[in-house]
């Protein structure tokens, strides 16, 4: 199934999803955006606009996903956890490989690779790389062309570096020890009015095509804040979805999954890449954590009856230049009615949404493109739905049901 609007920027399907232990991060000034005199200038003209009409809008720092590097299923236990990435005074150039297999399930179909590389363990054998420049859109003159090739390319390789079966997340608890960190996410800081400014900008074209001239990167120029999102399903299995408010800055009216950003001020008050470097373990934590927050505030259900956050993969918003969110798993305790009138008590930001809608689990996963209700769906929620049908995070779950339910039969 394809959509312009979306595209998966990497997905654990050979997991079933990762758990927070399974994920890392590493903060460095060099996966920042790149600045100059003239586009700040253009980035403090947008947001004065942009705030005159909608003066409730706050800028608050994000994180901006630079690059990731998921380990080889062939050597889990000798990848992440084992590797570090250079210094921060090298070379921002990176070597990074886009493993995704041919037809036959054989060879990497594209790649690219730079002096560096052989400097850099954490591309060895046992681990591919895979920078956002490269599957994300690079710029032509025809961007709906571009968008479209990148939307069918990873429709067609539904997997990357698909070479083994490993535990799913289920049983990865006994694991963690073992394997160590799976997912390293490259993270750099950016902000809500530099995103604006750059992703949503009108002259993004031309911020792409400065970029790849000038840093041979088209994303060089754009914040690319990682946002989060969680298809919530309830004890009697049904996925929650929201109809976002007119008010809200994007995607008005639209259904969308709960989610938002985590907050690089939740790690430290004081937000510089000195202090957050220090703190990278809290870093995972909010990215984890920030997820079941906005379920908190925007569904109003209580923590407590929330499991633990499955990271399922990150997903491309097409229609905001690319800009990438980290969909999440989480169960509930409480089933749809409990849900439904928790929502109608008003949480914390009960205002960013006006209604509440619930699809089965097997509902969500025959969603495509011919159904009526995706034309509803925000990009964001796409992107978790495309997320959610190919991981299938709660497969285990429905074993279970149905193995339950013929011994009831019995």
């Amino acid at each position: 199934m394809m959509d312009p609007e979306v595209s998966l920027l990497l997905h654990c399907a050979d997991w079933r999803g990762l758990l927070e232990s399974q994920v890392k991060v590493e903060l460095c000034e060099r996966f920042n955006r790149q600045t100059d005199p003239a586009l700040e200038l253009h980035i403090e003209e947008v947001w004065t606009e942009r705030v005159t009409r909608e003066p409730w809008l706050f800028n608050g720092a994000k994180f901006r996903l630079h690059s990731f590097c998921l380990a080889s299923l062939e050597c889990p236990s000798s990848s992440c956890a084992a590797s570090e990435h250079p210094p921060c005074t090298q070379s921002s150039k990176e070597c990074s490989v886009v493993c995704v297999e041919d037809q036959e399930g054989k060879l990497p179909v594209r790649q690219r690779q730079e002096d560096l590389c052989n400097l850099d363990p954490l591309h060895n054998g046992a681990q591919n790389s895979l920078d956002l420049r490269n599957t994300s859109i690079n710029q032509t003159e025809n961007m709906g062309d571009v968008i479209q090739q990148a939307a069918s390319s990873l429709e067609q390789d539904s997997s990357i570096c698909r070479a083994a079966q490993l535990p799913s997340h289920s049983d990865q608890n006994t694991h963690d020890e073992d394997t160590g960190p799976l997912l390293t996410l490259r993270l750099g800081l950016t902000c809500y009015k530099d995103y604006l400014g750059t992703n949503w900008s009108c002259r993004v074209a031309e911020l792409r095509q400065r970029g790849e001239a000038e840093f041979s990167d088209s994303l060089a120029l754009l914040a690319q804040p990682l946002g989060v999102g969680g298809v919530l399903c309830t004890d009697d299995g049904q996925v929650v979805l929201i109809r976002r408010s007119q008010r809200v800055a994007e995607a008005g009216g639209l259904l969308d999954i709960p989610g938002g950003h985590p907050e690089p001020k939740a790690v430290c008050e004081e937000v510089s890449m000195v202090m957050i470097q220090q703190r990278q373990e809290a870093v995972v934590s909010e990215l984890f954590g920030s997820v079941c927050a906005e379920i908190r505030d925007e569904v109003n259900v209580p923590l407590s009856c929330l499991g633990e956050p499955v990271l399922m993969g990150v997903a491309l918003n097409h229609t905001s230049a690319g800009r990438p969110s980290a969909e999440f798993y989480v169960s509930c305790s409480l089933t749809s009615d409990e849900v439904r009138k928790l929502y109608w008590k008003g949480g914390a930001e009960a205002h960013e949404s006006t209604d509440i809608v619930f699809l089965s689990r097997t509902e969500v996963l025959q969603l495509d493109r011919s159904s009526p209700l995706w034309l509803e769906l925000c990009p964001s929620a796409k992107g978790a739905v495309l997320l959610y049908q190919t991981v299938k995070p709660d497969a285990e779950r429905d074993r279970c049901s149905r193995h339950d339910a013929q011994l009831t039969h019995n």
